[in-house]
């Protein structure tokens, strides 16, 4: 079967506007649903993050109330222990595309302090959107995008349709007036439509071989649309 690349954050704080570090890292459904997703159809996944550090689980993302109750809280954290590819990370700066049949980014707050404007994921990025390999990102994830800006200048996702983390879900979720900046907001200034679904309902949307989902929620379903391109 094939090797499918999850890029995660490898940042465990997110800097607010106001200056303060804000715990973050990982969203944990985001990175088991997919992985458990993944791996029972057979496919081996190998996690990167930016200089090859072991990534961080927000831990908020373990809390029962988002988790639909504490049974479900304790499974998704078992989950997360049997993950050990977690526990050794490639470089993200020595990743060769062509070793993988797909990318996958999950999200947490993370990727908005460092995927954002990590150049080698920016080229990793448009790399896989231009190979036409399935390139699934999800909630925060498409922070990521942001770094991936062409040789003109602009972002190579504008034009594209994508779900992301809504200023909607931001402003419920209570840190959209201490954010830096708004996820959907600078999506839109970079030339990518952001398509808005209701807060925290499963979201996914296709464009051509891109998968984005927009919440935790989001995560499976992206994970299955992933499966069928894969065949």
């Amino acid at each position: 079967m094939s090797k499918i690349l999850f890029v995660v954050t490898g940042a465990d704080t997110w800097t607010l506007a106001d200056g303060t570090a804000h715990p973050t890292g990982f969203w944990a459904e985001e990175a088991v649903a997919p992985y458990e997703a993944f791996r029972a159809a057979g496919h081996e996944v190998v996690v990167a993050t930016p200089g090859g550090v072991e990534p961080t689980v927000d831990r908020a993302s373990l809390a029962a109330e988002v988790n639909g109750g504490q049974e479900n809280a304790d499974r998704v954290a078992k989950a997360l222990e049997s993950f050990t590819e977690l526990r050794h990370p490639v470089r993200l700066e020595d990743v060769r595309l062509d070793d993988y049949a797909a990318v996958f980014y999950p999200g947490g707050h993370g990727p908005m302090e460092d995927l954002a404007e990590n150049a080698d994921s920016g080229r990793l990025l448009a790399r896989a959107l231009e190979s036409g390999r399935p390139l699934g990102v999800v909630c925060h994830g498409p922070a990521a995008l942001l770094a991936a800006v062409g040789a003109d200048g602009t972002n190579v996702f504008a034009g594209y349709e994508i779900a992301a983390f809504t200023n909607a879900e931001e402003t419920q979720a209570g840190l959209a007036d201490r954010a830096k900046w708004l996820l959907q907001d600078r999506l839109t200034e970079a030339g990518v439509t952001v398509r808005e679904g209701e807060p925290w309902a499963p979201h996914v949307v296709t464009d051509r071989n891109l998968v984005t989902g927009q919440n935790p929620a989001s995560s499976a379903p992206l994970a299955e649309e992933l499966l069928k391109r894969l065949g």
